[in-house]
């Protein structure tokens, strides 16, 4: 007893040691990013030696960052406008004051993260549930198509996705980018394996309650399957946050850039302003620190579910 505690301790003292070594590798580059985007121009083009700590902490790179370009705060356009326009343009209710662009881009990109996030989580979850507890001809043959389109990357389907967007007028606006995440067969295929562990009696005690489908959708199978959702939710977040390739297909004008699209546009015309880059990373990496530190609690429980099912 006594040498197998001993290898106990020895075991997690050594797990202790490699998590914190593989903590402050995947940490490191986030606080490059940080520390980067304080420092001024002589501490990050400093050749003789490595600065580690800003000598002078500066906000130089974030006033330029807001400074380089303007855009309007907001555009508010009425839906499909465009289809009745001779121009083709949209029709818009309220177009916002000017702004930095960066303020703007970084709206877009929460606003399109999280149009998917929601849009995404909800789709798959009643698809998922779908899946695992309705029986219907042809269940078998369609989960077995999601799971084959789970292989395919995107630029396989880019021409069809441009084709649709450019057909339905939404090309060169954020929906674009937003709708061909949503039918994400990660999603679905995440959900339909956390849907798998509900009871059934526990669905047929509400239908004998006289629960309708909707209802016990909303109050039997969601609260059941919220670890799932919880993952799932910064799953696609981050997917689409850091999806730059359709970004930046169908994405075209600075007004609806993304906070990457738009720093990447940056680095094209300043590639040796290193500060100017980094204040803009710094910036893209709030939403996604926020996003997870409010999921981490589903995400890990989600992770630890989906791992148990095997």
């Amino acid at each position: 007893m006594k040498i197998q505690s001993g290898n106990s301790r020895a075991y997690r003292f050594v797990s202790i040691i490699i998590l914190v070594i593989l903590a402050f590798l995947f940490a490191f580059p986030l606080y490059w990013i940080i520390t980067g985007a304080f420092k001024s121009g002589a501490d990050i083009n400093e050749t003789t030696k490595v600065v580690w700590w800003p000598s002078q902490w500066v906000g130089d790179n974030f006033a330029a960052l807001f400074k380089k370009r303007s855009a309007p705060l907001w555009e508010l356009a009425v839906p499909f406008s465009n289809w009745f326009t001779q121009d083709g343009r949209l029709l818009y209710w309220s177009v916002g004051p000017a702004a930095p662009a960066a303020f703007r881009w970084l709206i877009n990109a929460v606003f399109m993260a999280v149009a998917a996030m929601l849009l995404t989580c909800g789709t798959a979850a009643m698809a998922g549930y779908a899946l695992a507890k309705k029986r219907f001809n042809g269940r078998a043959i369609l989960f077995s198509l999601i799971v084959c389109a789970m292989a395919l990357p995107k630029q396989v389907i880019l021409i069809p996705l441009l084709k649709e967007m450019s057909s339905l007028k939404l090309y060169g606006s954020l929906w674009a980018v937003i709708f061909p995440t949503v039918g994400w067969p990660f999603g679905v295929f995440l959900m339909k394996q956390f849907s798998e562990s509900i009871p059934g009696e526990i669905l047929e005690a509400a239908r004998i309650d006289g629960a309708s489908e909707l209802k016990t959708f909303s109050t039997v199978v969601m609260p059941m399957i919220k670890p799932g959702i919880g993952a799932l939710a910064i799953f696609t977040f981050i997917n689409c946050w850091n999806d730059y390739f359709m970004q930046l297909v169908m994405l075209d004008s600075n007004s609806v850039y993304t906070i990457p699209l738009g720093i990447a546009t940056l680095q094209a015309e300043t590639s040796t302003d290193t500060g100017l880059l980094m204040a803009g990373a710094a910036l893209a990496s709030v939403p996604i620190i926020t996003v997870f530190l409010i999921f981490q609690k589903y995400f890990t429980q989600g992770i630890a579910m989906g791992a148990v099912k095997g």
